[in-house]
C-alpha cells in the first residue's frame, strides 16, 4: 500500500509547471493520501470485532456465554503453575514439574498441572511414601520368608492402609556401627570388634558401612565404605577414655546416614556397657530423631553389670523397639559374636514395605504405625516394624 501511493505521487507531479505550484500540489497530494489510510485503517479495526462476532454467532447459532470468550488461560496457568488457591496454605505452590524418581520428597500432598487437556489443566497429587522394615517370625521365633503382599495389612492410627510397593528379596543397606569407647570398655573392645567385622563378612557384600566411636564425645573413624581392612583400621581406633555420650552419638549417626547415604535401607548397630552420662541431648530427643520419616533401624547390643543396669536397659531397649530393631543384653562377652551374626541375618531377611498414607502430611503430629500378617500354613505370625513416625520431619542436626 505505501509503495503504491509512493509511486502514485510521483506521477502527479508535472514538469511543465512552475517549482512553486509543483511543490503545493506535492504537499496536497501527500496530506489527500494520509488522510485516505487513516480512513481505511479506522475502518477496520471496527469492522474486526463485528466479524468475528458475525462468524461465532454463525457457526453456533448464538452468542458465546462470557466464560468462553477468552481462549487464553489465567494468568497464573499460563506458565504451568497450580493457582494459588488450589495449592495447601502450608505448602509451595507447585512448579509444574514432577519430582525426580528416587528423590527424597518431604511433602506428602501438593497439586501440579500436568498437561492441558481441551484448554484446560489436569491437576495430579503426589504423595510421600513411607517404607517399613519388617521381620515377620513364628511362633517358635523362626523367620518367615516367604509370604506375599496379600499376606499383609497396614495400619497408620488405626485405619488401614494401602500397600504401594513391596519386596522381599535381600537388599543392600546402609550400615553404621557405633561402639563405646569409654574407658570401661577396654578389655572388651577387641571382641567387640572382631564381632563387628563379622557381622559385615555375614552381610550383603553391597552394603556401605561406617565406624563411629564414642566416649565423651563422638568421631566418625570411618566412612562408608566396604573394604574389610579399612574398616578394621577404624575399629582399631581406640581411645578409651572419659564418659558416655550415647544419645549425640546415635543422632550424628543417623544424620550421617540421611545426609549421605545412597542406599534406601539404613541400620545402626549400637554396642555400649553403660548409661549414657555425656550426652547435650535426652533419650526422648534421641528417640524422636531416630523416628523420623523412613529413618534408620536400630541394634543396639548392651554390655551392662549391675550397677544403672535398669536405666541403661531401658534405653538401648526403646531405641531398638521403636524404630523395628533389636535390643540383646548378652550375660558373657562371649555371646556378643553369635549376636552379630543374628543381626547380619535380620537384616537379610526382611521385607521392604511401601504405602502413601491417607492422612495429608500437613496434618502433622505423630503416626503410630503396626503391620499384621496372615498366611495359610502358616500359624500365628508375628511383625517387627518401627512403631510409629512423624511425617515430614526433618533428620538433621540442629
Amino acid at each position: 500500500m505505501l509503495k503504491l501511493a509512493i509511486m502514485h505521487l510521483r506521477n502527479n507531479v508535472k514538469p511543465g509547471l512552475p517549482l512553486v505550484q509543483q511543490v503545493i500540489a506535492h504537499g496536497l497530494s501527500i496530506f489527500l493520501i494520509f488522510c485516505v489510510l487513516a480512513a481505511i485503517g479506522a475502518a477496520q479495526v471496527i469492522a474486526a470485532p463485528a466479524q468475528q462476532a458475525s462468524q461465532t454467532t454463525t457457526s453456533t447459532g448464538q452468542n458465546p456465554p462470557p466464560a468462553q470468550q477468552s481462549q487464553n488461560p489465567p494468568p497464573a496457568q499460563q506458565n504451568g503453575s497450580a493457582p494459588a488457591s488450589q495449592t495447601p496454605a502450608n505448602q509451595p505452590q507447585s512448579s509444574g514439574t514432577q519430582p525426580q524418581a528416587g528423590a527424597e520428597q518431604p511433602a506428602d500432598q501438593g497439586t501440579a498441572p500436568e498437561r492441558e487437556d481441551n484448554g484446560q489443566y489436569v491437576f495430579t497429587t503426589t504423595v510421600q511414601e513411607v517404607q517399613l522394615h519388617a521381620t515377620v517370625v513364628d511362633d517358635k521365633h523362626r523367620f518367615v520368608t516367604d509370604l506375599d503382599k496379600t499376606d499383609f495389612t497396614v495400619f497408620e492410627d488405626g485405619k488401614p492402609q494401602t500397600i504401594n510397593s513391596f519386596r522381599r528379596e535381600d537388599v543392600p543397606v546402609s550400615l553404621g556401627i557405633i561402639i563405646d569407647n569409654s574407658g570401661s570398655m577396654r578389655d572388651k573392645r577387641p571382641a567387640v570388634n572382631q564381632a563387628a567385622i563379622n557381622l559385615v563378612k555375614a552381610s550383603n557384600p553391597q552394603d556401605q558401612v561406617f565406624i563411629v566411636n564414642f566416649n565423651d564425645e563422638y568421631y566418625l573413624d570411618q566412612d562408608f565404605t566396604a573394604n574389610i581392612t579399612k574398616l578394621r583400621d577404624g575399629l582399631e581406633k581406640i581411645e578409651s577414655r572419659g564418659g558416655t555420650a550415647l544419645y549425640d552419638a546415635v543422632m550424628a549417626s543417623a544424620d550421617h546416614l540421611k545426609k549421605n547415604s545412597k542406599l534406601d535401607k539404613k541400620v545402626l548397630l549400637v554396642v555400649t556397657d553403660g548409661e549414657d552420662n555425656a550426652s547435650r541431648s535426652s533419650l526422648e530427643r534421641a528417640v524422636r530423631f531416630l523416628q523420623a520419616e523412613n529413618g534408620p533401624v536400630v541394634y543396639t547390643i548392651g554390655l551392662l553389670g549391675d550397677e544403672h543396669a535398669k536405666r541403661a536397659r531401658r534405653a538401648l531397649q526403646t531405641m531398638a523397639e521403636d524404630t523395628g530393631g533389636v535390643s540383646f543384653f548378652p550375660k558373657d562377652l562371649k555371646e556378643v559374636d553369635a549376636i552379630s551374626s543374628e543381626v547380619a541375618h535380620d537384616i537379610r531377611n526382611q521385607y521392604t514395605i511401601g504405602y502413601k498414607p491417607t492422612t495429608p502430611q500437613s496434618a502433622g503430629g505423630y503416626r503410630t504405625v503396626k503391620v499384621e500378617a496372615k498366611a495359610p500354613h502358616h500359624g500365628k505370625l508375628v511383625v517387627r516394624t518401627r512403631s510409629g513416625y512423624y511425617p515430614g520431619q526433618e533428620q538433621a542436626m540442629k
